[in-house]
């Protein structure tokens, strides 16, 4: 076949699909399928928080010029070509919280277990900086990379790393090949005055890039940390375009200051990025990162610098605080993600990280040994890490990682337009943007467009309450559960003052088959909120059993349940039945088209769609319930 006839047979092919979809949407929207124009699939397409599009369906026709091999510009399939495929990708954990001499023995046992990199807290909170040394005795550093998170003291505890590795060159470590040892100091003053942690300021870490760049080991002075926007709400594009602002600042910096080539300056960055349980998307994000920063050292002169080292970690903000078992299949997801889209090293968050330690009666130790095994087990038994860069050729993973590449750029170039990382910063460009994306990401969670497993869908209200002090304080993260999480800290308080939880009286009218999907739908919507639903069963209006339903509830707030036929026929005399026994607010779980004839003490009180702002509606019923004031 000519490649004239298999274009027009993959154009006919898909003209063919596109008559099918407009089929079955003229079939449910109850329309003639011409009136749905000539790109029915349109309305089958989904548009990310970074306004990129995903289309319903990837042909031949989305194909795109394949990429170079991984090792080589523009690095979209990977930073090293050579890298270990019975390995794979680096198992990062974070280590540091304890003594110097438990982190030591703790780091050990992890790198004898399958940990083959490790990210060490220094200074406050962390290891003393004086204590290092002991933290890392007996640990292999050119084995086992090494990335510092030490704040404000990064100067200090790099220097202390560097003086260790002087004083084991000089005891014969037996080391002959001393590029082999990996270093991150952590130095990332730019993101950090984002997010408003404490770290060293841009001048002592352009004094640190010199140090280290005069080092015969592989040392990476500054850490670009993306992850810094990605816990206040940044979309992917978002995270990549303000990721590489600040890398180029920091290389303007670097050059400037420190006297270093651009390809020295380049030499000086890693990258660290946030990793979702959306898996696509995920691969696409880290295989756009890499193409994004390619080209700012393509710009910049120094192609063959182009591929910085990426350290992947799992969103903290997707994290949720109740039903958390459900995180491990979050960070399965995300683990999954980053590794097949080709970061270097990746961190998998324990499950409880949301949580103080010790919530659930489960140790540290097995949350750490979940996430490390998270990893091995993508690793040792999927054997993810045998073929690089698996997603290539992809039309679907191709044709994301330019759109969201191409959009990241976008964003870089109004950060430059701006006048760079630093001023639009000032100017809150950055911010503004990023609370935009959060707003709206907030809003569909609330609407239950987005979906929080365990949170605003299929809750569990017999898990165990948590008490103020289980929850981790200090968290600077704008996590996705947290407006349907402080909903169900309200009834944990409830349930804790006076036995029960707060509770709502289903009433659900005709069979079982008619009223089934709306008793589901509303303890399912009421139960993220924290109410407990009391379903009695079939009541039959003007026999007793409303009356008899609310008297053994005890509840003030009743939702009817059914039909809209049903509603027609039976709504009116149940609402009036309800408020006669004693309830104070009807709710009828449908829309309000059903009752449109309904006026007076005969109409509910409120609706509940699919479509309702979830916690609004929520927050306000709990306010009625806690105070029992009347509607």
């Amino acid at each position: 076949m000519s490649l004239a006839s298999e274009a027009e047979a993959v154009e006919q092919a898909y003209a063919e699909w596109q008559r099918s979809v407009a089929g079955v949407l003229a079939k449910s929207r109850r329309v003639d399928a011409a009136e749905l124009g000539p790109e029915p699939q349109k309305l089958l397409e989904t548009v990310t928080y970074d306004g990129v599009t995903v289309a319903p369906l990837y042909s031949p026709r989305d194909e795109r010029p394949e990429q170079a091999l991984p090792g080589s510009f523009p690095y979209v399939r990977g930073v090293d070509a050579h890298r270990d495929v019975n390995a794979g990708w680096l198992v990062s954990a974070q280590f540091g919280t304890a003594s110097a001499a438990d982190t030591n023995r703790t780091v050990l046992d992890a790198l004898e277990n399958g940990v083959s990199a490790i990210w060490l807290k220094a200074g406050l909170g962390g290891v003393s900086v004086d204590d290092l040394n002991a933290a890392l005795e007996g640990v292999l550093l050119d084995l086992a990379p090494l990335t510092l998170d030490a704040g404000v003291e990064a100067s200090a505890a790099a220097r202390a790393i560097l003086a260790l590795l002087d004083a084991r060159a000089e005891a014969g470590d037996g080391v002959s090949d001393r590029s082999s040892i990996r270093v991150h100091l952590g130095a990332a003053p730019l993101t950090s005055s984002f997010s408003g942690a404490a770290d060293v300021d841009l001048a002592e870490a352009v004094e640190l890039a010199a140090l280290a760049a005069a080092r015969t080991e592989t040392v990476h002075a500054i850490t670009v940390d993306g992850t810094a926007f990605h816990n206040a709400g940044a979309g992917d594009a978002e995270e990549l375009g303000a990721a590489i602002a600040a890398g180029l600042e920091y290389l303007r910096a670097l050059t400037a200051e420190s006297g270093l080539t651009i390809g020295a300056a380049l030499s000086q960055l890693a990258f660290r990025y946030s990793a979702t349980d959306d898996q696509f998307q995920t691969i696409a994000k880290f295989r756009a990162a890499r193409l994004v920063w390619a080209r700012i050292a393509q710009v910049c002169g120094a192609s063959d610098f182009g591929g910085a080292p990426q350290h992947a970690v799992t969103s903290a903000a997707m994290m949720a605080q109740r039903d958390p078992w459900v995180n491990m299949l979050r960070t399965t997801l995300a683990a999954f993600g980053a590794g097949v889209g080709g970061a270097d090293a990746v961190t998998v968050l324990p499950f409880d990280v949301a949580l103080a330690d010790g919530t659930l009666g489960v140790s540290k130790s097995f949350s750490s040994r979940i996430a490390r095994n998270t990893q091995l087990l993508l690793l040792e038994e999927s054997h993810l890490g045998r073929v690089l860069d698996p997603s290539a050729g992809s039309w679907y993973v191709e044709d994301l990682t330019q759109q969201i590449a191409a959009t990241a750029w976008g964003f870089f170039q109004e950060i430059e337009a701006a006048g760079g990382y630093l001023a639009a910063l000032e100017a809150g460009i950055v911010s503004d943007r990023i609370a935009a994306t959060k707003a709206k990401r907030d809003s569909d969670i609330a609407h239950r467009k987005t979906t929080v497993t365990g949170v605003n869908e299929f809750p569990n209200l017999g898990e165990t309450p948590l008490s103020a002090e289980a929850v981790e304080p200090g968290q600077a993260v704008a996590r996705y559960a947290a407006a349907f999480e402080a909903l169900r800290d309200r009834s944990d308080a409830f349930l804790a003052a006076g036995g029960a939880r707060p509770t709502a009286l289903l009433a659900p009218l005709g069979s079982v088959a008619e009223h089934n999907v709306r008793t589901t739908f509303a303890s399912n919507l009421l139960a993220s909120g924290g109410i407990d639903a009391v379903n009695p069963g079939p009541l039959e209006v003007g026999a007793e059993a409303i009356s008899a339903a609310v008297k053994a509830s005890g509840a003030t707030v009743a939702v009817l349940c059914g039909t809209d036929k049903r509603y027609g026929e039976s709504a009116a005399a149940a609402v009036a039945e309800l408020r006669a026994a004693g309830i104070t607010k009807v709710l009828l779980a449908g829309p309000e088209k059903a009752v449109a004839d309904a006026t007076g003490d005969a109409r509910p009180d409120g609706f509940l769609t699919a479509r309702i702002d979830a916690v609004s509606a929520l927050t306000e019923l709990l306010d009625f319930i806690e105070t029992g004031s009347s509607k």
